[in-house]
């Protein structure tokens, strides 16, 4: 499979260029029409997995590759995207209109869990058909997101996450696509699952003498009682990541936000995360982002 599609090759693939903001934030969101992407104007999504979530409502027919399965879309519908799980459109030449916003798991740091919803879960529904009515709902949602993403409202983005999820909730209550029918998870996926959950638990961290429990794929192993070549295999195939670098990953984006959103010390932080030794945060953190913690804070 290719190599997983990030938000800057998102905006490389689409705008031919990276927003210079993107490589300073601590989070990400985003929304857009489809029509400049779709029609005459449309151009390959090639089959991959993103390591950002989706939502995009869709007006035209189409058809999604989505895992294991091919969706014809016959009129309109909603459909979810997150990092776990690969796509790919076809036929975009027909889609007529629509929406889609983007945004990473950063972005609800504080704000609640994603994972928690099956709409974001490998093994749910992701597909839905909609009828008019609904897609006007939906469609004026987008357009309040458009909106707001372009005010100069101090509190905007909460209201975009609070937008977000009135979508979700809105879906939830709604029948799934008759064109889809759940899978069940293979071994990998449940694993993968299992770890993620496992380690949203020790998130977000709101006290300062709060020490991360589990740090290596070795713990998490233990406390998932399997062998932890076991665990790397199985995350490597569900998320074509390896561990170490999921947990990294996870860790840096915590580091990111403490620093601009607490006023802790740089040593408080680093045992917060589990390091006994402040030089060790630096040098991870300044391995990753280029700059040092302090550096970050004050950018």
């Amino acid at each position: 499979m290719n190599e997983m599609e990030t938000l800057a090759a998102f905006y490389k693939r689409q705008y031919d260029f990276m927003p210079d903001k993107l490589c300073k934030e601590i989070c990400h969101f985003n929304v857009f029409k489809l029509e400049p992407f779709s029609g005459n104007h449309s151009k390959p999504v090639p089959y991959k997995k993103r390591d950002y979530f989706k939502i995009t409502l869709l007006i035209g027919e189409s058809t999604i590759a989505y895992a294991d399965k091919a969706i014809q879309i016959q009129k309109q519908a909603l459909i979810f995207s997150n990092p776990q799980i690969p796509y790919r459109w076809e036929h975009t030449d027909q889609i007529h209109q629509g929406y889609f916003c983007i945004f990473d798991q950063s972005f609800f740091h504080h704000y609640g869990n994603l994972n928690q919803y099956s709409v974001f879960q490998p093994e749910g529904d992701h597909v839905f058909e909609l009828s008019d009515e609904q897609a006007a709902i939906l469609a004026g949602n987008f357009e309040r997101m458009l909106t707001e993403i372009n005010s100069d409202y101090i509190h905007k983005y909460d209201l975009l996450r609070t937008i977000v999820y009135e979508m979700v909730h809105f879906t939830l209550r709604m029948q799934a696509s008759d064109h889809l029918n759940k899978h069940p998870l293979n071994a990998a996926q449940r694993i993968a699952t299992l770890f993620l959950e496992l380690m949203e638990r020790q998130f977000p961290i709101d006290d300062v003498h709060q020490a991360l429990g589990l740090r290596s794929a070795s713990d998490y192993a233990e406390k998932l009682n399997i062998h932890v070549n076991h665990l790397n295999r199985a995350l490597k195939e569900a998320t074509e990541k390896t561990t170490s670098q999921i947990i990294a990953e996870r860790l840096l984006q915590e580091a990111k936000i403490l620093l601009k959103q607490t006023s802790w010390t740089v040593s408080e932080i680093a045992y917060a995360l589990g390091y006994t030794e402040v030089t060790h945060f630096n040098n991870f953190f300044k391995k990753h982002m280029s700059v040092s913690p302090l550096k970050f804070r004050h950018v």
